[in-house]
């Protein structure tokens, strides 16, 4: 009977998948004599439901969506052991993290505007497993980092670092390119939506680490001497930052492992409908790709394009307020949760938090997509939580509404809850308005609208750094 009920709620969901949403604008009249539409189609089924959904399937591509973005939260988690690092030269110590952000972003967006012009003979399984071999390589030399060659200069291991972000930057943009390529080419909009599931997840998780390693430090000894206390903290950093490290080392190495089943049977299905003529796996596949312009498809795709564009580009003024915005309870009266070390990880965490709540709305009966239009509309609109983290206690000098529930429960997680929400809604309804053999190139074609969106938002965001609180 409890087996039954199960099975009822899991076909509920499936069945609301298969329900396609009415179209914002028409697609293009195909010509039956075109001979792009009468080739057949490889992994893409004319209708949903022909290629069987998967929880298996789906698990693999939330992995995916977590070792995507893993190695950009690890970058901001480690920051108080580049701190340490940097702590001899007062102009590093201002703009380092302006510099990993810059390095970071301008990277991803070239990698993925050149990797998008590369799709006739893309092969998308390989850019995924060479991303996690080069994340797991990048991850290794950082860990090891933190406790060999500690002579290294400031400038010695910042040049060091942002090589590394540099690199895995490249790596982050082959994999966005492929995951959500190799996701649409299944021609099941639920696995796009498991990508953005463990994007958030990679958010959620680095939080929950940085809050539970503070409150498990016993309270700093005020009677111990400077000196004592500063070499305390800064082992802890370098413990904390090796750990991270390695911790994104092991997602890497998982994921690869996990991808490689389903990479087989991507494989098989192109094997068994492959033509006579064709000698390889590879050739079936790209012989069915129909290259498109990035321009062709911005012209069926702009509503959805500049939705999921301006939605990142204001997410991105987030991190800027939310490591400024401390409670509003006098630290000598706060518990440790409400200190400043605690409560900037817990601002990220409720941020996140909503932003994953969002995601997952998709996967609910009663969900809603909103037509492209629409959807652009509402990213327009989330400018106006900006102005609420003007409202708070912003670097501790006074709120204006003088509540930490206001912070964390209205503009932290709604702001991350329409996050979620929205560009889950724009990069899921994306394949509803190509062809067929359109689906792989639109999957990286919105990837690459995604990252511009965050590139875009955090340069701007720069201009958002020096606001300071009420009393200021």
């Amino acid at each position: 009977m409890e087996s039954r009920t199960t099975g009822t709620a899991v076909d509920r969901v499936r069945a609301l998948f298969r329900q396609r949403p009415s179209q914002e604008y028409e697609r293009i009249d195909e010509d039956p004599n075109d001979e792009d539409v009468r080739r057949p189609v490889l992994m893409i089924p004319d209708k949903f439901g022909e290629e069987p959904f998967s929880w298996f399937e789906y698990c693999i591509f939330v992995l995916l969506g977590v070792a995507m973005l893993w190695a950009w939260n690890m970058f901001l988690a480690a920051a108080p052991y580049f701190q340490t690092r940097f702590q001899d030269n007062d102009n590093i110590l201002a703009h380092f993290q302006s510099a990993i952000t810059s390095v970071g972003c301008v990277t991803n967006l070239g990698s993925m505007l050149l990797l998008s012009n590369l799709q006739a003979k893309a092969n998308y399984p390989k850019r995924i497993l060479a991303s996690l071999i080069v994340n797991i390589i990048v991850f290794v030399l950082l860990a090891i980092s933190t406790s060999w060659f500690r002579g290294v200069t400031s400038v010695g291991y910042l040049t060091f670092t942002l090589i590394m972000v540099f690199t895995t930057s490249v790596a982050t943009g082959l994999c966005q390119n492929g995951a959500f390529a190799f996701a649409s080419s299944f021609g099941r909009e639920e696995y796009i939506q498991a990508i953005m599931t463990g994007q958030a997840i990679a958010g959620v998780l680095p939080s929950v680490a940085q809050i539970a390693s503070v409150l498990a430090v016993p309270e700093p000894d005020h009677w111990a001497s400077g000196d004592a206390e500063l070499a305390m903290e800064k082992s802890e950093n370098t413990t904390s930052a090796f750990i991270y490290f390695l911790t994104a080392t092991g997602i890497s190495s998982l994921t690869l492992l996990a991808v490689i089943p389903l990479i087989r049977k991507h494989e098989r299905i192109l094997e068994s409908q492959m033509m006579a003529s064709l000698t390889s796996v590879e050739e079936a596949e790209q012989s069915h790709r129909k290259v498109v312009s990035m321009w062709q498809l911005y012209k069926k795709l702009y509503f959805s394009a500049a939705g999921v564009f301006v939605c990142f580009a204001v997410t991105m003024f987030f991190p800027v307020f939310t490591q400024k915005v401390v409670s509003v309870v006098p630290p000598d009266q706060a518990p440790r949760l409400l200190q400043p070390s605690a409560f900037i990880p817990l601002g990220f965490l409720v941020w996140n938090l909503g932003d994953l709540i969002g995601r997952l709305t998709a996967l609910l009966p009663f969900y809603v997509r909103p037509r492209p239009f629409v959807a652009l509309i509402f990213a327009f609109c989330r400018v106006g939580f900006i102005p609420l983290y003007l409202l708070c206690n912003i670097e501790d000098h006074g709120a204006i509404i003088s509540s930490d529930v206001f912070y964390l429960g209205v503009v932290q997680f709604l702001f991350g809850a329409s996050n979620g929400w929205l560009s889950s809604s724009c990069m899921m309804g994306a394949n509803d308005y190509v062809e067929d053999t359109e689906r792989e190139a639109t999957g990286g074609f919105m990837a690459t609208n995604l990252v511009a969106g965050l590139t875009t938002g955090s340069l701007l965001s720069f201009a958002a750094a020096g606001v300071r609180g009420v009393k200021s």
